[in-house]
């Protein structure tokens, strides 16, 4: 590992001039610094709030651009963020000096209402890590809630066990399933199976970010971080696409923008408009890579009393009406490689078929339409589509949500970091999966998968900007919190002797002085979350 890898320093400008808090009487001396190097130069300082221990000299970042040696001091570079209900009033955030004296306290935790959790949350972007684990979490904070006591754990987390999962609303086919996936030639995960009307990718892993090479495993925890942090990635996939990915965004495909995602499958299709088709064509074909739909043979059509047409279609007959495997999966009409959609029809059959049938052919977006009339061969002709045709596919269209890219993060959080909320950590795990403690990433609702340990997942647009980074171990570094009731933390074994009040938590910052934020930054709460002190059975 090149001394740029280890330990990169540039990139940090003018350090802020914030003053260090003074420690808590409780806090012990081991945890405000990893012991002193013999071999390390004077001038320098060991972080040791991840497992490489920088030695980072004056002015300077550590390799995670995290953490910095501010006069001797171990300074965490971004500051906490804070959630703030009244912010979304539309005030204005400051970034505001953690103090020394929890008696001169800012202007906001004066305020009586600063130890009412009902306006303010400590998230944990920003908060610093338990690393080693025995430590207690950075913040344990202690809040009063209708009337309730109320405890919130927390703390950055090192992640090695994470991924991304990606859904991508599209008909193209971006790949073959269990395709690798590529960002910088590096492979960093695969395409999964699709689901309706979206594509799925499965990215990061452990394998991925341990298990390969060293640029695999770096290559993999930018990405990560960067579609984390909701932005722009461009991944290519063996075999498919090349994709420009970001939440919340439209996927970009060969170069092109999405703009819709499929109503429903081509027999869906059918089965929604075709009392509008009738009497508007003869003939409706609905081509999709899935699922081609037939009107006059689908149900629908034969509920409606359709006349059959006798369209013969190539591909697997599924049941009346709809067939399989039409053509390949590409980027043309409805997720297939069709630009001709007369290329699935096989002929028609002379015994009902009739010169002046009128065919209409559409995608499952409505974004490729044609249509035809047989002439006195039965051969399908262009025509100028008619007003009432174009209305229908147009209404298809309309029913067609907004492309849009979704990225999940998911983290095992069943591990090491549970050490700093109770020295019993699998009482947490039985805690959380009991219903008796609310996990967040950020201030954003975390959805915890069954079975055993901590597995969390969350949409990474409901969490505050920038909440992801990494260190160069490597891993992928976020935000989780624990809250409960205080006589729960109590009983699980928590860690009650630094639980310290929102107010004082407000003016002071955290317990550990190796890393733990000199500054405090207050946002307003994404307006789909809700507020994670209430969440759940928590106050029921």
């Amino acid at each position: 590992m090149s001394e740029h890898e280890h330990t990169k320093t540039d990139g940090l400008g003018e350090l802020p001039a914030v003053p260090v808090a003074a420690d808590a009487p409780a806090l012990r001396a081991e945890w405000r610094a990893a012991p002193r190097n013999d071999k390390m130069a004077a001038h320098k300082i060991e972080c040791n709030a991840c497992p490489v221990l920088c030695q980072i000299s004056e002015g300077k970042p550590g390799a995670c651009d995290r953490y910095a040696n501010q006069g001797g001091t171990l300074v965490r570079v971004d500051p906490v963020l804070i959630v703030d209900r009244r912010l979304a009033a539309g005030a204005s955030a400051d970034l505001v000096p953690f103090l020394a004296d929890a008696q001169a306290l800012p202007a906001a935790a004066a305020d009586d209402s600063s130890s009412d959790g009902d306006r303010f949350f400590v998230t944990a972007v920003g908060a610093s890590t338990t690393y080693p684990d025995y430590k207690p979490a950075p913040f344990i904070v202690g809040s009063q809630v209708r009337g309730v006591d109320m405890v919130t754990v927390v703390t950055e987390g090192i992640f090695s066990y994470c991924s991304l999962k990606l859904k991508i609303d599209t008909d193209r086919w971006l790949g073959p399933e269990q395709a690798n996936v590529r960002c910088k030639g590096e492979v960093v995960g695969h395409v999964s199976t699709a689901e309706y009307g979206s594509q799925m990718l499965s990215l990061g892993g452990v394998h991925h970010i341990t298990g390969g090479s060293k640029k695999e495993g770096r290559v993999t925890v930018e990405m990560m971080q960067a579609l984390g942090n909701q932005q722009a990635m461009e991944l290519s996939i063996d075999g498919g696409a090349t994709i420009v990915v970001q939440a919340g965004q439209p996927p970009i495909v060969n170069g092109v923008p999405e703009s819709r995602m499929r109503v429903g499958c081509g027999s869906a299709t059918v089965g929604i408009f075709a009392e509008q088709f009738k009497g508007v064509a003869d003939e409706v074909v609905v081509v999709d890579d899935h699922i081609t739909g037939v009107l006059t043979e689908h149900q629908a059509g034969r509920c409606l009393q359709m006349r059959p047409s006798g369209l013969k279609i190539r591909g697997r007959k599924s049941t009346p009406g709809r067939w399989f495997q039409v053509a390949n999966p590409g980027t043309g009409w409805g997720g297939t490689d069709l630009t001709d959609p007369l290329a699935i029809v096989d002929g028609w059959d002379a015994d009902l078929a009739w010169p002046g049938l009128r065919v209409l052919m559409t995608s499952t977006t409505g974004e490729h339409a044609a249509w035809y009339v047989l002439d006195a061969d039965l051969k399908p002709q262009p025509a100028e589509m008619p007003a009432a045709a174009r209305a229908i596919v147009e209404r298809i269209g309309e029913n067609c949500e907004p492309a849009l890219c979704t990225v999940l993060f998911i983290g095992g959080a069943g591990g090491s970091l549970r050490a700093g909320v109770t020295d019993n950590p699998v009482r947490l795990t039985r805690a959380i999966k009991q219903a008796i403690v609310n996990v967040t990433c950020g201030g954003a609702p975390a959805y915890v998968w069954p079975g055993g340990g901590i597995t969390v997942m969350v949409d990474v647009t409901r969490m505050p900007a920038n909440s992801f980074g990494t260190v160069p171990t490597p891993a992928i570094v976020a935000p989780i919190e624990f809250t409960m009731r205080a006589s729960d933390y109590q009983a699980l074994g928590g860690h009650m002797a630094y639980v310290r009040p929102l107010a004082q938590v407000l003016a002071t910052g955290g317990w550990h002085r190796d890393g733990a934020p000199l500054a405090r930054q207050a946002i307003a709460p994404a307006s789909a979350n809700a507020w994670p002190l209430v969440s759940g059975p928590l106050l029921g």
